[in-house]
C-alpha cells in the first residue's frame, strides 16, 4: 500500500514525537479535530493501530514506533536538503549561462575569464544567437542585450554601455575599388550586410538611407560570415569595433559615429537577480566593460 496522504503521515509523526493530540496541533498549526482525523484515517487505511489512547496521551504502538523512526529520518534528510538548498543559494558555483548576440565574445571572454579565476568551481555556459533567450524559463541567468531597453516586467535591467561600430574594408577590396571620399561616395561600393532586410541596427538603417539595396554583393545571418566576406574583401561592412580591431588585415574606412551606436543592457531575472552566483557574473561584465575603451 502506498502512503497517498503525506499530512497525515507527518500529522502521525507528531503525535508520535510530542506524544498528545494538543501538542502535535500546536506544532503542526492545525485543530485538534485535524489530528485525530488523519491519525483515524491513516490507522484505517494501513489496517494497524499506531497509538495507544490514554487519558495522558497517546503512546506509539510497536507500528508507531517503526513510523517514528521513519519519520525522524525523513525529518532529518529534509532539514539536511534545506540546508544544502540555502548554502547553496550563497555560493558561487554550479552553472551559469550567459547569451549575448555573436559578436559580443570579445566583451564577454574577459569577464567569463575573470568569473572563473575568483570562483574556480563555476561551471560556465556561453551561448550565442540572434533569439531572445527566456529567463523566466531558466534558459540563462544572465542576458546582453542591444537596442531598445528591454521591457518584460520580472526581469532587471541595467544599462552596460554602449557599443561603437564602424565600417571596415580589406586591403584588397580598397585596392580594388578605392576608398570612399564621403557619403555621397558610397552608392558606387559594394557591401556586406544581414540576410535580414528588416535588420533594424541603426547602423544598416543608417546605410540603406544612403545606398540602394542592390549594391549588397553578399549577404547572411550569421555575423562571423558577415565579417568572414569582409575579410576576404567581397565589400564594405559594419563591425563592432572591439571586434574589428583584433583584425590586422581590415582598414576602418568611417570611424564610429554616435549616431551608429547601440546601447548594451544586462538583463536577469528578479528570482534570481541577488543570488551571489548572477551578482558575480554581473559585476565582472561590467568591470569588463568598463575596461574595453573601443566600447564606449
Amino acid at each position: 500500500m502506498g502512503f497517498e496522504n503525506w499530512d497525515e503521515i507527518r500529522t502521525a509523526y507528531q503525535v508520535a514525537r510530542v506524544g498528545t493530540v494538543s501538542g502535535a496541533a500546536e506544532v503542526l498549526g492545525v485543530h485538534h479535530a485535524t489530528v485525530i482525523r488523519h491519525i483515524d484515517a491513516l490507522e484505517a487505511r494501513l489496517g494497524a493501530r499506531l497509538f495507544q489512547r490514554h487519558p495522558r496521551g497517546y503512546t506509539p504502538t510497536e507500528a508507531g514506533q517503526q513510523l517514528l523512526a521513519v519519520g525522524k529520518a525523513t525529518e532529518d534528510q529534509f532539514a539536511q536538503l534545506g540546508a544544502r538548498i540555502a548554502g547553496a543559494g550563497e555560493e558561487v558555483s554550479g552553472e551559469l549561462i550567459v547569451t549575448s548576440l555573436p559578436n559580443l565574445s570579445p566583451l564577454v571572454m574577459p569577464a567569463m575569464a575573470q568569473l572563473h579565476a575568483q570562483h574556480p568551481e563555476i561551471r560556465l555556459r556561453y551561448i550565442t544567437d540572434l533569439r531572445v533567450f527566456r529567463l523566466e524559463y531558466g534558459e540563462a541567468h544572465v542576458a546582453i542585450r542591444a537596442g531598445a531597453r528591454p521591457t518584460e516586467p520580472d526581469n532587471v535591467v541595467q544599462p552596460l554601455i554602449e557599443q561603437q561600430t564602424a565600417l571596415y574594408a580589406s586591403p584588397a577590396y580598397l585596392a580594388t575599388h578605392g576608398t570612399p571620399r564621403d557619403e555621397a561616395d558610397l552608392p558606387r561600393h559594394r557591401f556586406v550586410g544581414p540576410e535580414n532586410p528588416q535588420a533594424r541596427a541603426p547602423f544598416w538603417l543608417w546605410l540603406l538611407e544612403r545606398v540602394p539595396h542592390d549594391t549588397f554583393a553578399f549577404a547572411s545571418n550569421e555575423n562571423a560570415a558577415q565579417e568572414a566576406a569582409i575579410v576576404a574583401g567581397l565589400g564594405l561592412g559594419f563591425l563592432p569595433v572591439l571586434h574589428a580591431r583584433a583584425h590586422t588585415d581590415l582598414v576602418e574606412v568611417m570611424g564610429p559615429r554616435p549616431e551608429w551606436a547601440a546601447p548594451l543592457w544586462l538583463v536577469t531575472h528578479v528570482d534570481l537577480h541577488r543570488t551571489p552566483k548572477v551578482q558575480a557574473a554581473v559585476m565582472a561584465l561590467k568591470a569588463a566593460a568598463a575596461s574595453c575603451p573601443t566600447l564606449g
